[in-house]
């Protein structure tokens, strides 16, 4: 099983995400969860695709941390 970073943000309608790992990889939600849920099933089909065309699937390579600044 891999894991692969999802970028959250808040719209004014829901929630949406991308994967940087995955280009083209969207999806959203009206709540977290949904987009959670929604998410997960965006990049099992993206993935899928990659191996149904016979492309590599990418290794997760990003990650995220905080950086603290004054304000």
């Amino acid at each position: 099983m891999k894991r692969y970073l999802i970028v959250v943000e808040k719209t004014p309608s829901g929630y949406s995400a991308y994967s940087p790992d995955l280009e083209g990889c969207v999806a959203t939600g009206g709540t977290p969860d949904e987009l959670e849920r929604t998410m997960r099933e965006a990049i099992a089909f993206h993935l899928e695709g990659l191996r149904r065309e016979g492309y590599a699937v990418p290794e997760p390579q990003t990650y995220a941390t905080y950086v603290e600044v004054a304000s």
